[in-house]
């Protein structure tokens, strides 16, 4: 499995308990060699224990987004409905929504993928919902994640990060052949 030997946990930042069997967990880690912060449910069951389906990676910029969208919210609920807050892109047909939400009652931050790429136009299962009684404290969370995931791209920038290689020199290029097999014929001039 080489996928996991590149996925590489950086630090753990803070969890948010939201029942008795599950959490939230906000930490940062790296994937083949690029800093995330991700957000994901972790359950502990009679039958399993560990990471969900239901979370969110974030690079820096989305990450900064999201911070600038929930620093904007009041520290009280005020909202009667479900209301979108912004839509981040990610990439072509890839979206992360940021909306409040009420739910069995209770008003939350929902933060989820909307896909729109030719072949479906909804919801996705990546996302995960954070209490309005948690939002001071997931703000807290997620600036100590961006800090982190600046000093890591600092420090790559530093020299530790892999270099890219740089481009041959004209000279050094091998000479090819023609379709027909011929030698190129040198330009005059």
């Amino acid at each position: 499995m080489a996928e996991s030997q590149e996925f590489k946990p950086l630090a753990m930042v803070g969890t948010l308990s939201t029942s008795d069997t599950s959490e939230l967990r906000f930490y940062v880690d790296e994937y083949r060699g690029y800093p995330y912060a991700s957000i994901r449910t972790f359950v502990s069951r009679e039958n399993y224990s560990g990471p969900t389906k239901a979370g969110i990676t974030m690079n820096p910029e989305v990450l900064t987004k999201v911070i600038e969208t929930l620093e904007q919210l009041p520290p009280e609920p005020q909202a009667s409905e479900d209301q979108e807050l912004a839509r981040i892109p990610r990439k072509t047909g890839l979206e992360l929504v940021v909306r409040i939400t009420l739910y069995r009652d209770s008003t939350g931050v929902d933060m989820r993928e909307w896909v729109d790429d030719g072949t479906y136009k909804g919801w996705s299962k990546r996302g995960v919902r954070i209490p309005y009684g948690d939002l001071k404290k997931s703000l807290e969370y997620l600036a100590e994640m961006l800090a982190l995931l600046r000093e890591k791209s600092k420090s790559a920038r530093a020299g530790t990060a892999p270099q890219a290689k740089p481009a041959a020199s004209p000279e050094k290029k091998p000479r090819g052949r023609k379709a027909s097999g011929e030698a190129p014929s040198e330009k005059a001039g």
